[in-house]
């Protein structure tokens, strides 16, 4: 039988009695019509799984006990960021999503030279808060009880100026690159991969990545759109470094 997990955005315990949120309560009444005493699996998105039985459903509000915490998928070893240039529409959507699916710790997403899609102030937010909630989705299909970190939007520049000295392998996916994944040989526990938007890179982006020590990364002879070529990369890497494979 299928396991129903739904993310609380709230901090659970054993014994305690959560409402569900308006949308995941309505799925489960309504589309999955489970029942008072029907069991489900809660996470916090803290690492852990709970185990929950629903004690009331009503119209407006369906409510679970949490019965016990349990062991969670663990996370990959391999720590992977990636810093995806902002893809229009639905693409950057499928992005997160296939991205958290492959274990991806962290989403930086950033407005490069050639990045088509513009968001300020209050369609930034909304843009984030989107992204963020695709995310919870595909932790809630995928397994995983840890929710990626999803930055707010910044320049490339800007991030690349705040970049801490933390060790972690800099990697940026360029069809020039100069070393394939399985010619990495090794890498640390944390990686960052720097995946340009529709059109990649510009010269200047490339420029400021090789001045902040990131080696160019190839993935073979054909071009892949920026909607593939990051969670390829993602795939190669894990499959190499992580837990794939």
């Amino acid at each position: 039988m299928r396991q129903i997990r739904i993310h609380v955005a709230a901090p659970l315990a054993e014994g305690a009695e959560v409402t569900l949120p308006e949308q995941a309560g309505e799925h489960v009444a309504r589309v999955l019509r489970l029942g008072v005493g029907d069991a489900v699996v809660l996470f916090d998105g803290g690492g852990h799984d709970y185990a929950a039985t629903l004690i009331s459903i009503a119209r407006r509000a369906v409510t679970a006990r949490v019965d016990a915490r349990c062991d969670a998928l663990p996370e990959s070893p391999l720590r992977l960021t990636l810093v995806q240039g902002i893809a229009r529409g639905e693409k950057m959507d499928l992005i997160v999503q296939k991205a958290t699916e492959l274990g991806a710790a962290r989403i930086v997403p950033i407005v490069s030279e050639r990045t088509e899609v513009r968001l300020d102030g209050e369609r930034a937010d909304k843009r984030l808060a989107h992204w963020r909630a695709v995310a919870v989705s595909a932790c809630e299909q995928s397994g995983r009880a840890r929710l990626p970190g999803i930055d707010a939007p910044l320049t490339l520049d800007a991030w690349l100026a705040a970049l801490p000295d933390d060790g972690a392998a800099r990697l940026a996916l360029l069809p020039q690159g100069e070393t394939a994944p399985r010619a990495l040989g090794a890498l640390p526990h944390h990686a960052l991969l720097a995946v340009g938007p529709e059109g990649g890179f510009g010269e200047r982006d490339v420029a400021a990545l090789r001045a902040a020590g990131f080696a160019g990364l190839r993935l073979g002879p054909r071009v892949l759109r920026t909607e593939t070529a990051g969670l390829a990369a993602l795939a190669a890497l894990q499959v190499l470094y992580g837990d794939l494979g």
